[in-house]
């Protein structure tokens, strides 16, 4: 009592705390109080009432909320206790899998609560030291948490802190701080990090973004790429997007979007980056758009440059081919993201376009409305800009990606509307949708959504039905009449089949917005008329859209004759007449149609209308059933079950529509489809269509079941006898699976009566005895086949009787149907808090009758089952015949049906009853599923056994809840059930064993025998191995799915609302289902499936396995039961070489559940690994394959158990209970950590057996138990005991290159835990929580206020001396942080070691003589095996770092002189490549060992090494060998100080072009290792200068490879210059926002490097003048040139592109041109225009641009040479495609009139350039723009082509001969050109609409014109005309009907012949 009394004053509290403040609550406690969902809450649960009183409509009394909470409280409890004894797995993971199950059956905890467990489990999910499916598992409990925002909202109601998520994503992301391989804290798996991050960003707070930021930024670099990636990648996870609380100048996300635009724009042609981004500000725009704090504009929170840069990149985004240009992204750059590609969101969940609609729709509001530069007017843009790119005939890699930006801009908008009016989204005033902005939004998205329903592509075609229904829902007026107007004609077959089908289904997606719109509801009888030919069985798909259509149709109106009882209406006559003058309009109308019902048609005449088309539903009705009839009568044979074939579709489509359909109908139209039906049944048997047939019995019975079984019941069971007595059907037993012709009547009629009896309520005890009697005929009857169908129905029966379910499938109330059904009641959508429900609970009477046949049914099969087994059976076993096998498998059925059928009578407690359950006393146990410790009370002392392993069979509290059981223990009927089944087991038992015994081949009886187990075990409570609730949840799913609207809840007909109601009463049932503790019985049973489970025959073992998993699942304590015998036979199968014992064995202990319980259960583990090491000796393929899959779980026994886990504990005292539970933890506590001491001691004392059988084993065998060994032996503790340190280093140079592999890895892993836990200063939580102590490091405070700082910085790398080395590449890039991390130059200390590692270090130092090195270096110097492996193998450098340490610290045996011998032994002569390689290896090791040591050392090293190295550089590379020093560089520079490595730096620095040396090779390879050093190096190379100066004198090159590499170097070199070095985040933030709103440009050229791009173009200038013309041979300017672009194209496609721009216009593009132009020299011209291609992709910002294009425009219209004006065409028009947001009009205009006059041009191909482009540039514009540009342009061309006639011919010339040689004059070329020009500039604006259809009103005219003034032009004036008019009608096949009606008849007979051909020409 006390404890209630304190949680009540707990409640009262949290409720004076702060809910109260917002929410109301109840006013007074008790039973008055206010009720949500029918429960009392003394405080709030949820910002938002449940939508749905699942409590209120159950049909039984359920728990209080008292009781729920206590439960609750109980769970958190068990939680607490389990945490704080560290006993994660299994005990916490139990606790939270029961919380889960409490929240599932939608129970709510109160917001306090909720809040508390949100913390606890963001927690626990990122705790340091825990394992990792466990912190999985938290962590999806966590989303569960805060899977919903009306639960918890962002900002207000918690706060979470983002460090330790970030602490956890940094492990992945950002080079370690401690530069080590770090092991452990690499174990949680990235995605479910990423996953979190979703759910967690919401509750981060605003006020975290300095802070962020000061985290995050500094390590932004784009010189390592990577840098920039990654934290980018950060940004997007862990950056809060909440507004700020208050109207904070620091916090509003306008002072820091100026920095992000900046970041984005240092990393151009990315995709990641443009994806990244957009996702950032998509989610600032959604999270922003209600807060008042934030200011907001036309364009959402972002000013106007930002728009339109950001709707520039989703141009981008869309993947728009235009003309030739190349695509706007550069591959290259994305692939240098390297490990940020783990920081991608899943792209098939958040693809492009959703990221672009959600920031669109969320930056909406009604200031739209009226700007001209609005997101809504850009939106409107861009939709026509890219129009053409929708239509079906112009598909391509875009076709997806643009439906799916329409689908999710109106599934956004949808969403903000529906919330925004019902009020659960808090919108400001000013910026809440309006009618107004709805409506351009909906016109804006119409015509393409019009032409996506039509798309070739099926995912494109289901995005666009999505959107038409979201769009019809939002505007029906708009959208309907154009969809109307496409239906008719295509579902009336005027055209092709595909667009009948996608008719169809959009159809089946408008019903509801139809039904529920005045005007156009008239038109849905007429259209379910129209569609009923769809029903065909020629084309299954068609008919299964059909139906899918009359399903939507019967959900939302009635199919009532509502003229019956009006005398203002009879029949349909005033229906048809409205219809056919309203579709002869859409006709006429075409495109501009309006169907304005709301005021063009009076209500009382549209009622009029609707009542008079419903006149003719009886007709309908009757054609409908003949249809499906027929459909039925020409189903082809189904070929296999669930094999997605379009019959099977069909069979499962036709009772999703029957049964709305048949509830839809009046009584009296009832009455007469059950009279077809009844009829159809009782005349035809069709033996493929018997599962449809049934179906739809079964759906006639639910919706009346008296009236349906009067008339099925008596004629089926006659039936059934008439077959069995007068045809003897079922006389005989048959082999196979098909039904004999013979029976195939018998079993239709069987499967008739089965399913109707089943889920139809009491209505069946009307005809009690004929049912019951039919039962017993047919059992004592049949053989064979039907026998299963007859067992089939008796389980159906008593499902019906004994279930509780709704049996209610009325399309309205009863109250509706009292007072007559009226027009209004058509689309109805019940409200889900006022539902009356109709459930069938059963009676006494039905329990009696149910009971009745379960005993009879089931006493007849046990006693045959015993007559069978004991012989005293008429049917003898005798080997030969099937017979007896039949007869078992019969009964077995038969037993099996009835128990699942009356499995609801059964209850999980009296189950068990007769249970030698454990102690029930001590409730705290371990696992209710498995086994692993031992209850408290047993005394262990006396068990005489090891703690874990006294078996524990103890029973956890469970939370049972009502679920309307209905019998009471002391039943009478109650016991006979429960005995019955006892006894049924008893006798599996029996069978089982007579088997086993004397028929131990007989597949056939084991199988059913197995399924019979299995029911016999779970189907308690509820049918589980029907798997009933999975079901009714997919059906269920799959009808609602049409009805689901974003942003509304439950918004379903009626009949959907009731299913909801059933289904939660069966997430009770299967709640209460739990494992009970386990009887003899059951144990028994247990055995015979383990002793199966390793049968010799493969289907037996099969079929027992699976009943074995399903029964370990049911059962409490069964796990460690069936492991003895089962690990037993597969020890006895390995030692007999039984194989079909050893696949048992392994298939049942590794490969099932059970895996997870040996791995926690170490009496088995040892003998399980054992085993399984020797099955890998057995001669048999299958058992090799076996062994080598079960590796992995295998290694997983060995995974070493929690120690230790870092828990914020103040987090987990929230949820601490009232009462003292600490004697519970101690005692639990101290048990966990027995059990881990345990479990080491048998693991280090297994691996220590298996070092010894490794060592002697064959290869293979040796490899199993050594990947074993490494889980099992390596601990932080004792690191690994000396056996296996001693394996390892021996085996690191064994002779088989696989196990050397192997142990090589070993080692290393055995050297990063020595050098981790030295680190860790020995201690563990500090080597988990990764804080590692590196004497050498340091930190450094940087002088960031000092100007000179950065300069003086850099400089220091251009000299050898250091006083320290930065090795990181990132500190001091963008911005300074107040320390950069750095590594002493000269430490004097190293790591110290404690006895436990040098113990360890010394024996290993101690194998490693000279002879141990000599065989390792021998080994990497062979010839590796395959030619993949012939590279630098890093594994082998790694592997001797830490090899040379051990030397270096003098615990080995070998020194360093025996290391330089072997070395130079193994280089020998450097003849070989493979001496080479090794070399690389060694030396590249030996140098990187001694980073950290002293300076005498690294100088004793280096004065070695270097020599070699310079001679390998200087003249020791050839093409073979290069890569390998290539890597060796990497290795040496990558992430390092050059002063570390600074000889080699120096000396590649030191390179001169050598002009005379004729060795290409040896110059470009010595370029290329250059190139190596500086892209490793980035901004520290320093000493760029001369070898820039050097490059740049020496451009002309003559070899290619020479030039190739001196390009790429250039621009690597340059590329490298850039850093901003801002002095710290906040100055970088305040520069970047007082720049402009999109930060500052970033890479503009410097002084120095524009003067050398002059210089570099005027040489190139002078060196085309010298170069004569038509010259063959290379020449300076050929050479040079190359070498240029080459440079130009790495730096153009890379992420530093803009720093070109300015050199665009007046250096670039003439030079260019030029070089196109050299015919002589291919590889020249193929490069130019390639780097040509680039200009118009590099993105400029805007206003950048104005030169470019008056250099564009220039060239276009004053080059002397054609082939430049048409090559600059292709970038005119690209550029103003990809950049139609940024250009200002003026800029567009000129563009235009330029390619207008180069129309004029008077070379033949430019003016065809011209036409194309100024085409496309007329598609792509603007609406408001290209209308006033088409009149300017037609009245221009069409003034052209009449102003310039071409002269007639003189008559009297006519005859004279020709002599052929007349050449036109001038004047008559001029002509001729003119009229070319103005055809082609018409010709142009008629094909920038090849699809728009109709075609817009001015191109008739412009078509008339060219076929009157110009058709008959000779030459390529009139053939430019023809193909004009051909082209227009070849793209307008498909709707030219409809584009006919837009021409005149004078215009159509103008036209007549010349575009088509008359008949009769």
């Amino acid at each position: 009592m006390d404890g209630a009394r304190e949680r009540l004053s707990d409640v009262l509290d949290s409720l004076d705390r702060r809910d109260g403040i917002d929410d109301s609550r109840a006013t007074s406690p008790g039973v008055g109080g206010s009720r949500t969902n029918g429960v009392d809450h003394g405080s709030v649960t949820r910002d938002r009432p449940r939508t749905y009183p699942y409590f209120r409509y159950l049909p039984y009394k359920v728990e209080d909320g008292a009781q729920r909470q206590q439960n609750f409280d109980d769970i958190l409890k068990h939680l607490y206790i389990a945490i704080e004894a560290g006993d994660f797995s299994p005990g916490a993971l139990h606790w939270t899998r029961e919380l889960r199950n409490w929240l599932g059956l939608k129970f709510d905890p109160t917001k306090e609560q909720r809040i508390r467990l949100s913390k606890l489990y963001y927690e626990l999910s990122l705790a340091p030291g825990l394992d990792a499916t466990a912190s999985d598992r938290f962590s999806n409990m966590f989303m569960i948490l805060t899977k919903r925002k009306h639960y918890l909202r962002p900002g207000g109601d918690m706060v979470l802190d983002w460090k330790p998520l970030y602490r956890e994503l940094k492990a992945f992301v950002l080079p370690s701080e401690s530069g080590m391989v770090h092991t452990t804290s690499m174990k949680r798996s990235i995605r479910t990090l990423t996953k979190l991050s979703n759910f967690a960003q919401f509750y981060f707070s605003p006020e975290a973004i300095p802070s962020i930021l000061e985290e995050v930024l500094p390590h932004f670099t784009t010189s390592f790429t990577e840098g920039a990636f990654v934290v980018v990648g950060l940004l997007n996870l862990i950056f809060p997007t909440a507004p700020p609380a208050s109207a904070d100048d620091r916090l509003v996300p306008q002072r820091y979007l100026p920095a992000m635009f900046h970041l984005w724009s240092l990393v151009n042609r990315s995709r990641l980056f443009d994806n990244t981004f957009l996702d950032l500000f998509s989610r600032l725009a959604r999270d922003c758009v209600a807060s008042e704090n934030v200011p907001f504009s036309e364009c959402g929170i972002f000013t106007q440059e930002q728009t339109t840069l950001i709707f520039t990149a989703i141009l981008r985004m869309l993947d728009i081919p235009v003309g030739q240009a190349t695509s706007p992204y550069s591959g290259s750059i994305d692939l240098s993201a390297g490990l940020a590609i783990v920081l991608e969101r899943d792209s098939k969940k958040f693809p492009v376009g959703h990221y672009v609609a959600r920031w669109m729709v969320f930056s909406l509001s009604p200031a739209c409305l009226d700007s001209p530069t609005s997101i809504l007017t850009r939106l409107e843009g861009l939709i026509q800009a890219v129009e053409t790119f929708f239509h079906p005939s112009n598909s391509g890699g875009w076709t997806k990606t643009l439906h799916q930006l329409v689908y999710y801009l109106a599934d956004f908008f949808l969403m903000r509307w529906n919330r925004e009016q019902s009020g659960e989204m808090e919108m400001p005033e000013g910026r809440k949708l309006t009618e107004p902005l709805k409506r351009r939004f909906v016109l804006a998205l119409r015509e393409v959504v019009f032409m996506g329903i039509y798309s070739k592509s099926a995912t494109a075609m289901n995005f666009a039905l999505s959107t038409l229904s979201h769009l019809a829902y939002l505007a029906p007026d708009l959208m309907l009449p154009g969809a109307l107007q496409r239906i008719y004609p295509s579902i009336q077959g005027l055209v092709e089949v595909h667009r009948t089908v996608s008719s169809l289904r959009a159809l089946q997606l408008l019903t509801r917005s139809m039904v529920r719109t005045k005007g156009f509801r008239c038109h849905v009888t007429t259209l379910l008329g129209l569609a009923l030919p769809g029903v065909d069985a020629n084309d299954l798909e068609k008919s299964m859209y059909t139906l899918s259509f009359i399903q939507a149709v019967c959900y939302n109106i009635p199919v009532h004759d509502l003229t019956g009882g009006r005398d203002d209406v009879s029949g349909s006559m005033l229906a048809s007449q409205w219809i056919s003058s309203e579709v002869e309009r859409m006709e006429q109308e075409g495109v501009n149609l309006e169907l304005d019902y709301r005021n063009g048609l009076e209500d009382k005449d549209e009622e009029l209308i609707l009542c008079s088309s419903t006149s003719n539903f009886a007709e309908f009705v009757s054609a409908f059933l003949g249809k499906v009839f027929t459909l039925l009568e020409n189903l082809p044979d189904a070929a296999r079950v669930r094999s997605g074939s379009p019959e099977e579709n069909i069979i499962n489509t036709l009772p999703a529509t029957f049964t709305p359909f048949l509830a839809a109908l009046s009584p009296e139209l009832y009455s007469m489809a059950l009279n077809k039906i009844a009829d159809f049944v009782g005349n035809h048997v069709i033996h493929q269509a018997r599962d449809a047939m049934a179906f739809i019995c079964s759906a006639l019975c639910k919706v009346n079941p008296q009236k349906a079984l009067r008339r099925f019941v008596p004629v089926l069971t006659q039936s059934i006898r008439t077959e069995i007595d007068e045809n003897g059907a079922g006389s005989t037993r048959n082999t196979g699976t098909d039904v004999l012709p013979r029976d195939r009547a018998l079993v239709w009629n069987i499967s008739m009566l089965s399913m109707c009896v089943v889920h139809v309520g009491d209505a069946v005890m009307e005809h009690r005895d004929q049912l019951f009697d039919i039962a017993q005929y047919m059992q004592q009857k049949c053989k064979g086949i039907p026998t299963v169908h007859v067992s089939n129905y008796v389980h159906h029966l008593l499902l019906n009787l004994t279930g509780t379910y709704t049996v209610d499938y009325a399309q309205y109330e009863k109250d509706v149907y009292a007072r007559g059904l009226r027009p209004s009641d058509w689309g109805m959508c019940p409200d889900p808090q006022s539902l009356n429900i109709a459930w069938h609970v059963p009676s006494r009477e039905e329990i009696q009758f149910a009971v009745e046949l379960f005993k009879d049914q089931g006493e007849s099969a046990v006693r045959q089952l015993t007559a069978l087994t004991d012989g005293t059976s008429q049917i003898k076993r005798d080997g030969t015949g099937k017979e007896w096998s039949d007869e078992v498998s019969k009964n077995l059925v038969l037993l099996r049906l009835i128990l699942s059928g009356v499995s609801v009578l059964f209850d999980p407690e009296a189950s068990s009853s007769q249970s030698e359950t454990a102690n029930h006393d001590d409730m705290d146990v371990d696992m209710r599923l498995t086994n692993g410790h031992a209850p408290e009370e047993k005394d262990e002392e006396s068990s005489g056994l090891p703690m874990e392993e006294v078996e524990e069979n103890e029973v956890k509290p469970t939370y049972k809840y009502p679920a309307g059981y209905v019998l009471s223990r002391d039943d009478p009927l109650f016991l006979e059930i429960h005995q019955l089944r006892e006894q049924a087991g008893e006798l599996f038992h029996a069978v089982h064993q007579f088997l086993v015994e004397k028929q131990e081949d007989d597949v056939a009886c084991f199988s059913p025998l197995y399924t019979a187990y299995r029911s016999w075990f779970i189907d308690v409570g509820i049918e589980r191995s029907a798997h009933v609730l999975d079901r009714v949840t997919r059906l269920l799913a799959a009808d609602i799915h049409p009805y689901k609207i974003t942003g509304r809840r439950k918004f379903y007909p009626r009949v959907l609302l009731l299913r909801r109601a059933n289904h939660y009463h069966l997430q009770r049932l299967r709640h209460n289902s739990y494992p009970r503790p386990k009887t003899q019985l059951a144990k028994t049973l247990l055995l015979d499936l383990a002793e199966s489970s390793v049968s010799s025959y493969t289907e037996v073992r099969r079929n027992a396995q699976s009943a074995c998993e399903a029964a370990l699942k049911a059962i409490i304590g069964a796990r460690p039961l069936v492991l003895a015998p089962l690990v037993e036979a597969l020890e006895k199968g390995v030692k007999e070489n039984d194989f079909a014992l050893i696949k048992g064995g392994m298939y049942a202990l590794i490969f099932g559940s059970l895996a997870r319980t040996i791995g926690r259960d170490w009496r088995y583990a040892p003998r399980v690994i054992r085993a399984y090491i020797a099955a890998g000796d057995a001669d048999k393929a299958s058992v090799q394959k076996l062994v080598s899959t079960a590796t992995l779980p295998i290694m997983d026994f060995g995974r070493s158990t929690e120690r230790m886990v870092v828990l914020d504990r103040s987090i987990v005292q929230t949820i601490a209970p009232s009462d003292d539970v600490a004697e519970q933890i101690e005692k639990k506590r101290s048990r966990v950590s027995k059990k881990r001491s345990n479990v080491e001691a048998k693991m280090a004392a297994l691996s220590d057996e298996l070092v010894d059988l490794a060592r002697s084993s064959h290869w293979k065998k040796a490899s199993r138990t050594a990947a074993v060994v490494l889980t099992l032996g390596m601990r932080f503790d004792s690191i690994a005991s000396q056996n296996m340190v001693d394996l390892m280093v021996k085996g690191a140079i064994d002779s088989h290159p696989g196990l050397r592999s192997l142990y090589g890895g070993a080692l290393m892993a055995l050297f990063a835990l020595i050098d981790a836990r030295a680190t860790a200063k020995h201690d563990y939580e500090r080597y988990i929580t990764d804080q590692p102590y590196l004497p050498a490091k340091i930190h450094v405070q940087t002088k960031r206020d000092d100007p000179s700082w950065t300069k003086d910085f850099l400089s220091s790398f251009a000299r050898p001396e250091a006083e320290y080395y930065v090795d990181h590449d990132h500190p001091g890039w963008l911005v300074w942080d107040k320390t950069i991390p750095a590594y002493k130059a000269n430490p004097k200390s190293d790591v110290e070691y404690d006895n436990v590692e040098e113990t360890s270090l010394r024996q290993i130092g101690k194998i490693m003589t000279r002879e141990w090195f000599a065989t390792l270096f021998d080994y990497f110097k062979q010839e590796p095996r395959d030619a993949g492996s012939d590279r630098f193998r890093m594994t082998n450098a790694i592997l001797l770092v830490y090899a040379f340490e051990v030397i270096h610290s003098g615990f080995a045996a070998a020194t360093m002189s025996d290391i330089k011998a072997e070395t130079t032994r193994v280089f020998g002569d450097g003849s070989d490549k493979h001496q080479h390689r090794a070399a690389a290896e060694i030396l590249g090791a030996l140098l990187t060992s001694t980073a950290d040591k002293s300076l005498e050392l690294r100088t004793h090293v280096w004065e070695f090494g270097f020599p070699i190295i310079q001679q390998v550089f200087s003249d020791g590379l050839t093409p073979e060998n290069s890569s390998y020093w290539a890597n060796f560089l990497h290795l040496m520079l990558q992430g390092k100080d050059p002063r570390r490595a600074w000889p080699i730096v120096e000396s590649l620095s030191l390179f001169r072009l050598d002009m005379s040396s004729n060795a290409a090779f040896k110059e470009s390879s010595k370029i290329q290792l250059l190139q190596q050093c500086v892209a490793d190096l980035g901004w520290h190379f320093q000493l760029d200068k001369p070898v820039m100066e050097d490059f740049l004198a020496h451009l002309d090159h003559p070899y290619k490879g020479v030039r190739e590499a001196m390009g790429i170097t250039l621009a690597a070199l340059n590329r490298t210059r850039y850093h901003e070095s801002y002095k710290d985040v906040e100055t970088f933030i305040d520069s970047q926002r007082e720049a402009s709103s999109t930060g500052i440009a970033p890479y503009q050229p410097s002084a120095e490097f524009t003067q050398t791009i002059h210089d570099v173009f005027e040489r190139l200038e002078k060196w085309r003048h010298e170069r004569t013309p038509g010259q063959q041979t290379p020449s300076s300017y050929t050479s040079g040139g190359k070498t240029v672009l080459l440079w130009l194209d790495s730096a153009l496609s890379s992420y530093e592109c803009t720093e070109l721009l300015p050199f665009f216009p007046n250096v670039f593009m003439a030079q260019l041109l030029h070089m196109m132009d050299v015919k002589e020299d291919q590889e020249l011209q193929g490069l130019a225009y390639h780097v040509f291609r680039h200009l118009p992709n590099i993105p400029h910002r805007s206003g950048q641009d104005s030169d470019f294009i008056a250099s564009l425009v220039r060239i276009g219209t004053q080059s002397p040479f054609w082939h430049q004006r048409l090559r600059v065409l292709i970038n005119m028009q690209v550029i103003f495609f990809r950049r139609i947001f940024l250009l200002p009009r003026e800029q567009q205009q000129i563009l235009f009139d330029c390619v207008a006059g180069m129309l004029e041009d008077s070379q033949l191909e430019v003016r065809q350039g011209a036409a194309s482009t100024l085409s496309g540039m007329v598609r792509c514009s603007p609406v408001e723009m290209r209308t006033g540009m088409i009149e300017t342009l037609n009245r221009k061309f069409t003034k052209m082509l009449i102003e310039s006639p071409l002269p007639k011919k003189d008559k009297g010339t006519a005859s004279a001969p020709s002599t052929g040689t007349s050449t036109p004059t001038p004047e008559h070329s001029r002509l001729v050109l003119m009229r070319h020009a103005a055809v082609l500039g018409l010709g142009a604006l008629v094909q920038a609409f090849p699809y728009s259809s109709p075609p817009p009103p001015w191109i008739p005219g412009v078509l008339t014109t060219l076929a009157n003034k110009a058709n008959n032009d000779p030459g390529m004036v009139g053939k430019s005309v023809k193909s004009i008019l051909s082209d227009f009608k070849k793209t307008r096949q498909d709707t030219w009907q409809m584009d006919l009606k837009a021409f005149t008849q004078e215009q159509a007979e103008d036209l007549d012949g010349v575009l088509w051909r008359s008949y009769f020409v």
